[in-house]
């Protein structure tokens, strides 16, 4: 193939030029090697592409089908080894990341924005969920890495990246609202509206309720926040959702206070898969990362950098 490759290049040069000796100039080869080449070529095809005296190189109606077929296949194995080589050089590509629809709306976009101001031919590729397909994700293979919540194991490496803090969501008009911070407690003497058992969040919350002796039964369960969210706002109950997925929650008549007794933090980390090199695209994405966490870029109320 590759010997091929090399004759149809020689040919074309050849067949434009209408000279060997201007094309041998051109490629910097011999014009015997160049003549060669291209008889070749002839021979495999079984047919004449050109037709040459002393003086003048003339295309055959073959040549001229050759001609263009063959400028096809050299420039889109030019253009294929040019892509090649900005995707080693981290230039080109996708960076694929799995992570949690908070953090997709909110942490992402900013740290996108930046690194495609340095590297736009780089394709970002979110693929947002809960956490166990986001871990699946990196485990599979689809994607370079997670930012998400769970425990580091054997086939996973993990890097802290932020913490944000449960908040209690109340209706605008509710009680608890009117004091600076809500207690576990006091959340869990109101209708409590829980996200899906699946949820990293909810895991969370049963474990906070856990740790005071009180089980707080969900009045209602959503399947993600922003129904919760819509949930709240119409008074059909309280909830506690971490800061960073407030923004997703709308403009509805809801209201948050720091929840105490106790403070409960989401630590969530870049997850990468253990003694696998990333590709140098993914691997500045990353580093853009954790540059904004030593810089102590803003973030969200209630979010923070992990230390």
């Amino acid at each position: 193939m590759e010997n091929n490759l090399r004759q149809l290049a020689a040919y074309a040069a050849v067949a434009r030029a209408r000279s060997f000796t201007a094309a041998a100039a051109r490629l910097h080869v011999s014009q015997s090697s160049l003549s060669r080449a291209v008889a070749d070529l002839e021979r495999q095809l079984g047919t004449l592409l050109l037709e040459r005296d002393t003086r003048n190189v003339q295309l055959t109606v073959a040549g001229v089908e050759a001609l263009r077929i063959a400028e096809q296949i050299v420039n889109a194995h030019r253009s294929g080894m040019k892509e090649l080589e900005r995707f080693l050089l981290g230039e080109a590509g996708t960076v694929a990341v799995a992570t949690l629809p908070s953090v997709a709306a909110v942490l992402l976009p900013p740290a996108i924005a930046g690194f495609r101001r340095q590297w736009p031919r780089v394709t970002m590729q979110i693929m947002d969920g809960l956490e166990q397909s986001v871990l699946g994700r990196v485990l599979s293979g689809d994607a370079d890495f997670a930012i998400t919540t769970g425990e580091p194991s054997g086939q996973l490496e993990h890097r802290p990246l932020v913490r944000d803090r449960f908040v209690a969501v109340l209706p605008q008009d509710h009680p608890l609202a009117e004091g600076p911070e809500v207690s576990w407690e006091e959340l869990s003497r109101e209708p409590f509206l829980a996200v899906g058992p699946e949820s990293s969040v909810r895991r969370l919350t049963d474990a906070a309720f856990a740790q005071i002796g009180v089980r707080a039964a969900p009045a209602t369960e959503a399947g993600n926040v922003a129904t919760v969210g819509g949930l709240v706002a119409a008074g059909l109950g309280v909830s506690a959702l971490p800061a960073l997925v407030l923004p997703l929650l709308g403009t509805g008549s809801i209201v948050h206070r720091p929840l105490v007794g106790p403070v409960v933090d989401r630590r969530l980390d870049v997850a990468l898969r253990a003694r696998r090199a990333l590709p140098v695209a993914a691997s500045r994405f990353l580093e853009t990362l954790e540059d904004s966490r030593a810089r102590h870029n803003d973030l969200p109320p209630g979010v923070s950098w992990a230390l």
